[in-house]
């Protein structure tokens, strides 16, 4: 149960608990002083013009460069060939 829980997710994406909880945290974080940039722009149009946009498009990079590695892997893992 324990397993299930705090370890399935992670190696579905090829991560280990401590990786996933960094590169999770990471993301959060990045999010939320994003967030909070969105906001003062809302207050004030002249600061943090590009905060909220940049953080997306940064996180949308990382993300899809992960899953393109993973996605990498796993196809080279499917077609090695062995030798006996």
């Amino acid at each position: 149960m324990i397993h299930r829980l705090f370890l399935d997710h992670p190696a579905s994406v090829g991560e280990s608990y401590a990786e996933h909880f960094g590169v999770a945290t990471g993301f959060g974080l990045a999010m939320i002083a994003g967030g909070i940039g969105a906001v003062i722009h809302g207050f004030l149009p002249f600061v943090f013009q590009t905060t909220g946009s940049a953080t997306i498009e940064r996180l949308h990079t990382r993300l899809v460069a992960k899953r393109a590695a993973k996605r990498a892997a796993t196809t080279q893992m499917k077609t090695v060939d062995y030798i006996i």
